[in-house]
């Protein structure tokens, strides 16, 4: 059975790609756009179905460089039919799946069968990255070459860093000629220790161990000055620091192959937030003592490393935004904060999470999109650029979402297996009403209308 064409009448169309912005139309034949702008209605081919898109925004799928869908081996958690269902639902039409599993990504066996289990399972586009070491053990370089030409599209040790200075040098020199980032994610453990949250007041009033910003700056450090001796491709994870968005802008200013992430949560919440409370109990510790929803690493810090990342965003200094997505089972996360589990579910959320940036007037809407799209594609590198754009002949992978409409999470309804997020009963501002991967729907609000084959919404669809 083919693929029934769709035109999408009215929506504010954002393609940072292309530099277009404005009200129109979108027209997709066979999984392809076939034209954006003002589509007259007799364009449209027999029996295209007709979806009013007035009061939304369009925009490419968004792609997520970060995410954990655990299998295999901890499905429990989560899988990747439940993990690219949740992708769906927040919009992402392309996600990067990390290789912490069991068995971790390290050979072209596992590759292959991710490969597999995503077309079978899975409603948007998995990208499997592969380890940096064997057994993401730190002590022996993977079989890059072969991991690459397995489908790897990056490199990562991810959940733990690549420690080894000289293993970090040889994957940075080999990251030239495979033309595939390394992403790192950055943490002393010499200083970081048995740290459960950030170093600072909230940790010093709980009691808790604290993790300094020094853990994550110095290894960035250590990456920027291997990827100048190398010239290598070194992406940086979860950037959560001020102090490590200064490094970063004296590493791109020397002209270096660097870029990174920021987490929403890193961009939104703070660590008054592991108070409980949803950060109202700024002074002490309440009735909620803590909330182990907020255990993720990096940690969450305080506002004026908040203010730094939005900075570095504004700025074009940090280069994407990224989930790092990390569905736990309950049981990780009900329990002592120092023995829960690193991590939050964050697929479904991300959305109205950084639209609040918007609405703040911190980053205008294009640049949000842009963040979430061209960003993450330019840092996968080529061959992804057509993922991230509404240019006639590249795939239909198309979100659709209302940037005002207020919802309020309540993680039983998220489609992840994973619960956990410090956002429970917030309400949010932005929520995507449809996605569509290769022009089908692989998410639709219940509240959304996706119209009926042949039938225009008088008014749309005339040329201009």
């Amino acid at each position: 059975m083919g693929i029934e064409p769709l035109l999408i009448q009215g929506p504010r169309i954002i393609d940072p790609a292309s530099g277009f912005d404005q009200a129109g139309d979108i027209l997709i034949v066979d999984g392809k756009i076939a034209a954006t702008g003002q589509i007259p209605q007799d364009q449209a081919p027999d029996g295209c179905r007709v979806i009013d898109a007035r009061g939304l925004v369009a925009c490419p799928g968004f792609i997520d460089l970060h995410c954990h869908l655990r299998e295999p081996g901890f499905e429990y958690k989560e899988t990747i039919a439940s993990g690219t269902r949740a992708a769906a639902k927040g919009g992402f039409t392309s996600i990067c799946a990390m290789p912490n599993t069991e068995p971790p990504v390290d050979n072209a066996a596992v590759v292959d069968f991710l490969k597999y289990r995503s077309r079978a399972d899975g409603v948007v586009r998995v990208f499997p990255i592969a380890c940096v070491s064997k057994g993401r053990l730190g002590r022996e370089l993977s079989e890059m070459e072969e991991l690459a030409s397995a489908g790897a599209v990056a490199f990562s040790d991810d959940g733990d860093p690549v420690y080894d200075a000289n293993l970090m040098r040889l994957a940075l020199a080999y990251s030239m000629d495979l033309g595939i980032p390394i992403i790192n994610h950055c943490q002393e453990r010499s200083l970081s220790g048995d740290g459960v949250m950030a170093e600072g007041a909230v940790s010093g009033r709980l009691g808790l161990d604290g993790i300094p910003a020094a853990a994550e700056e110095s290894m960035i450090a250590r990456d920027i000055a291997l990827a100048e001796l190398t010239g290598g491709r070194l992406h940086v994870a979860h950037l959560s620091t001020a102090g490590s968005v200064t490094l970063l802008r004296q590493a791109k200013a020397r002209g270096l192959r660097v870029t990174a992430e920021v987490c929403p949560h890193h961009l939104t919440i703070t660590d008054q937030w592991v108070l409980g409370g949803n950060g109202l109990a700024a002074g002490a510790a309440g009735r909620f003592s803590y909330d182990t929803s907020t255990k993720v690493y990096p940690p969450l810090r305080g506002q004026r490393d908040v203010d730094a990342l939005v900075q570095g965003l504004s700025e074009g200094v940090i280069d994407c935004i990224a989930t790092d997505h990390a569905p736990h089972e309950l049981t990780s996360k009900q329990c002592t904060y120092q023995e829960a589990a690193f991590g939050i579910s964050v697929l479904e959320t991300a959305l109205g999470s950084t639209l609040q940036l918007v609405h703040q007037g911190l980053l205008d809407l294009p640049g949000l999109v842009h963040l979430l799209t061209v960003g993450p594609a330019g840092v996968l590198g080529s061959g992804f650029d057509e993922l991230a754009s509404l240019k006639p002949g590249t795939p239909a992978d198309v979100v659709l979402f209302d940037p005002d409409q207020e919802w309020v999470v309540n993680p039983e309804e998220f489609l992840s297996q994973g619960k956990n997020t410090p956002l429970a009963g917030v309400t949010l501002k932005g929520q995507v009403s449809a996605t569509f991967m290769d022009g089908r729907v692989v998410y639709q609000c219940e509240t959304f209308d996706l119209g009926e084959a042949g039938h225009a919404t008088p008014g749309l669809g005339a040329a201009s």
